[in-house]
């Protein structure tokens, strides 16, 4: 079963210097049907203009994940990491006991266009930890997963995110194994789900009680796709 949340649907809010959207309830945007899905609590879209950001501010307890599309994010915490992140990179952030750090788009010109995604990890009180990586651009990649296998970004929970692109006229295949879910999340283009349901950018869907999913584009497409327990 395949329940899609279109781009249209989300939480949406342009403070000028930000314009972002939400998936899942976020700050100021509540939706109880919207609360997130299964461990995955928040996939945020955001665009930042050029030298704007997130001041210092705290978490804890949370996996937080920056997927750059376009353009750059400097970030700084007080675990002593600093870094530019650029666009194809992902970052992983879990905040355990607590953690506090800043985000800026470091260009003069160039807006930033980020996916900033949070799940639930399995545990609480962990040390704060960081970690970035670069993924190409080419058919299915694991970038994130619990044991950090195959280069992957680690994580403090049950789940596995894949970047998939999947070329014009082309078609992709992942196997979902019994008890698990799927969310996908469509990055960029335009993609049909098991001939049936069309996604474009921003839009996501809840894939459930199913075996198998494939995706085919007329013009290629981008996804993230959330294996979830």
């Amino acid at each position: 079963m395949i329940s899609p949340r279109l781009s249209t649907e989300r939480g949406h809010f342009n403070h000028g210097w930000l314009d972002t959207f939400h998936t899942f309830s976020f700050g100021d945007y509540i939706d109880p049907r919207h609360m997130g899905y299964r461990s995955l609590r928040v996939i945020n879209e955001d665009v930042i203009q050029p030298g704007r950001g997130f001041p210092m501010h705290a978490h804890h307890d949370m996996e937080i994940l920056t997927y750059i599309i376009s353009g750059s994010l400097a970030h700084r915490d007080d675990m002593g990491n600093g870094s530019s992140i650029e666009a194809g990179q992902m970052q992983r952030m879990s905040a355990g006991r607590g953690v506090r750090h800043s985000e800026f788009n470091p260009s003069e010109s160039d807006p930033a266009h980020l996916l900033q995604i949070w799940i639930r990890p399995k545990a609480l009180g962990a040390s704060p930890s960081y970690e970035t990586r670069s993924f190409d651009s080419e058919g299915t990649k694991l970038v994130a997963s619990r044991d950090g296998r195959a280069g992957s970004l680690t994580l403090l929970q049950d789940v596995e995110i894949h970047k998939i692109d999947v070329a014009a006229g082309g078609r992709a295949a992942y196997d979902l194994q019994p008890e698990r879910h799927a969310w996908l999340q469509v990055v960029s283009g335009d993609v049909t789900v098991d001939g049936q349901t069309r996604l474009s950018a921003g839009d996501g869907a809840a894939v459930e009680r199913q075996a198998f999913i494939e995706l085919r584009s007329d013009q290629g497409v981008e996804v993230l796709l959330f294996d979830l327990a």
